[in-house]
């Protein structure tokens, strides 16, 4: 539960996520997908253009696409973690537009096109079904004390 707060603090106050998030991701090296979205802010509802790059499970996002050994993600998201991936037109009244939701949170993104939008819901949905099978001890009891 620490280690949750400690994530939520620094996402409402603007820093980095902490490296043991991304431990042992090579995101700079042949990634499952990577390309530009726009993403809403989980605290403030602003729409920022990312790079994003899907590798070994985890979304992880940066400012611009030069993405080395030594870039720091602005974001990380476990995708192991969330249940669902899916088109959000309907919603957020918007083209390309698509959600990511987890048990606790739904995160927006645009894509540039309707291609690129089913591209990165059917790369992040199989991302999902990889990793989700992969929950630690910890996560499910975690989840069930919580329930």
């Amino acid at each position: 539960m620490a280690k949750r707060m400690e994530t939520l603090w620094r996402a409402a106050t603007g820093q980095d996520p902490s490296p043991e998030d991304y431990d042992g991701v090579e995101f700079w090296s042949n990634p499952e997908r990577a390309g530009w979205l726009t993403k809403q802010g989980e605290y403030i509802k602003t729409w920022r253009r990312r790079w994003f790059v899907l590798k070994q499970g985890k979304l992880l996002w940066f400012k611009d696409s030069y993405v080395t050994r030594s870039s720091t993600p602005r974001g990380v998201v476990p995708v192991g973690t969330c249940l669902t991936v899916r088109g959000a037109e309907d919603i957020l009244h918007k083209p390309c537009a698509f959600e990511l939701s987890s048990n606790q949170d739904t995160m927006y993104f645009l894509a540039d096109s309707d291609k690129e939008k089913e591209e990165w819901i059917n790369s992040i949905g199989r991302s999902i079904v990889q990793h989700s099978r992969s929950v630690t001890d910890s996560e499910v009891v975690d989840y069930v004390s919580r329930g």
